[in-house]
C-alpha cells in the first residue's frame, strides 16, 4: 500500500476513490483554530434515537439522550480520510455509571470484518466518581489487539463544555482535549494495516454500556435517573471528503489548513507529558495481563511503567493475582481500572 499526506495522490489496495475538500463558510462562527463550525444539517444526519435527539441554538448544538427506550447518536454525511475533527461536548451530571458517550471515527458500516477506527469513549460513575476519558485506535479490524488508554479528568465535564478533537494523517493521529495533546499514536513500518487508513465517518453516540463500562460491569446503568443528556457544540468537519462512486483519488489543498495541528510543539509535548504523568491509569503498551511483551508500536516509558505499575501491580506489574484466583476479562473489561 502507498499511503498518502493531505494535499497528495492515494492509492489504496482495495479501492480507489476520489478525494474532495469539504467547503463550509459559516459567516462569524469559527472554533478556536479558527476553522468553521457548521451546522448540524450541513454535516451530519441522525443514526438512531428518534426524538432523544434534539438540535438547539440555530442548528448548531445537538443533544443527544438515553433514557430506557433507546440511546442516540448521529454520523457525518460524508466519508473523510484525514483531517481534523472535533466538538465541544458537555456530559450528563450526578449517577452516571454504566453511560457511554462516543466521539468518534469509524468505517465499520462498509468493511465489517476489517473496519478502522479511532474512539473517544467518555465513561460514566457512580455518584461522586468522575467520568473517565478512553482513547482507542483500531486498522484492518485489528480488535484483538486492543490500543486503550485511559486517564481521569482534571475537571467535571458535566459542569461546562470542553473541546475533544482528533488530528488523523497517514503518519500520525493526536488526540486533544481543550487544544492540548493526550496522546499520540504514530505509524510505524510494523503495526502495517493496523493504523487506520481507509476513509472514516464521524460519529457521536450516547448508548448503555452496562456490561463493561463502570468496574467491569459492577455497576449499571440506572434509569430512575434518566434521561442521561450529552450536549455537542462547535462541531468541526475538517477534512477530505470521499466520493466512493469515483475511480481515481486526489485530494487538493485544504482551505485554512494552517489553523490545522500538524504535529505536537515542544511546549504543548511538555503539558501532554504532565497530563499523561498525573492523570493517565491505563495503557495497553504496560499491560502484562493482557501481552507477555508490548506490541511493536510501543516506546516503553519507565517513568509511566513504574508509575502505572505502583498504581496497578497486578496489570502493571508481575501480571499475578493474589490470593491464587484465576479472573477471565474480556479485551473491554481488561482496560478497566
Amino acid at each position: 500500500m502507498v499511503y498518502s499526506h493531505l494535499g497528495c495522490f492515494c492509492i489504496w489496495g482495495w479501492s480507489l476513490f476520489v478525494l474532495t475538500v469539504t467547503l463550509v463558510n459559516v459567516s462569524g462562527s469559527t472554533s478556536n483554530n479558527n476553522l468553521p463550525i457548521i451546522a448540524f444539517d450541513e454535516g451530519y444526519t441522525q443514526l438512531f434515537g428518534d426524538d432523544n435527539l434534539i438540535i438547539h441554538r440555530d442548528g448548531k448544538s445537538v443533544h443527544l439522550s438515553l433514557n430506557e427506550r433507546t440511546g442516540s447518536g448521529f454520523v457525518s454525511h460524508d466519508l473523510y480520510l484525514h483531517g481534523y475533527f472535533s466538538a465541544s461536548i458537555k456530559l450528563p451530571s450526578d449517577y452516571t455509571a454504566g453511560v457511554v458517550v462516543a466521539f468518534y471515527m469509524s468505517n465499520g458500516d462498509m468493511f465489517e470484518k476489517n473496519h478502522d477506527e479511532i474512539d473517544f469513549e467518555f465513561l460514566g460513575n457512580i455518584r461522586g466518581k468522575e467520568w473517565r476519558i478512553q482513547t482507542n485506535v483500531y486498522g484492518n479490524g485489528s480488535t484483538n489487539v486492543g490500543r486503550e488508554e485511559r486517564y481521569n479528568l482534571w475537571f467535571d465535564p458535566s459542569d461546562d463544555f470542553h473541546q475533544y478533537s482528533i488530528l488523523w494523517t497517514d503518519s500520525h493521529i493526536i488526540f486533544y482535549v481543550d487544544n492540548v495533546p493526550i496522546r499520540e499514536v504514530k505509524r510505524t513500518e510494523s503495526m502495517g494495516g493496523d493504523f487506520p487508513s481507509k476513509p472514516m465517518s464521524l460519529y457521536a453516540t450516547i448508548w448503555d454500556g452496562s456490561d463493561w463500562a463502570t468496574n467491569g460491569g459492577k455497576y449499571r446503568v440506572n434509569y430512575k435517573y434518566s434521561p442521561y443528556v450529552a450536549k455537542f457544540s462547535d462541531l468541526v468537519l475538517h477534512g477530505c471528503s470521499v466520493d466512493p462512486m469515483e475511480q481515481f483519488s486526489k485530494c487538493d489543498n485544504i482551505p485554512n489548513s494552517k489553523s490545522i495541528p500538524t504535529g505536537i510543539t515542544p511546549s504543548k509535548r511538555i503539558k501532554m507529558e504532565g497530563i499523561r504523568k498525573k492523570h493517565m491509569t491505563y495503557s495497553y503498551c504496560y499491560d502484562k495481563l493482557r501481552y507477555k511483551s508490548p506490541p511493536s508500536e510501543c516506546v516503553i516509558n519507565p517513568q509511566e511503567a513504574e508509575r502505572l505499575r505502583k498504581f496497578d501491580p497486578v496489570t502493571f506489574g508481575n501480571g499475578r493475582r493474589h490470593h491464587g484466583k484465576r479472573h477471565h476479562r474480556n479485551k473491554a473489561s481488561q482496560a478497566q481500572k
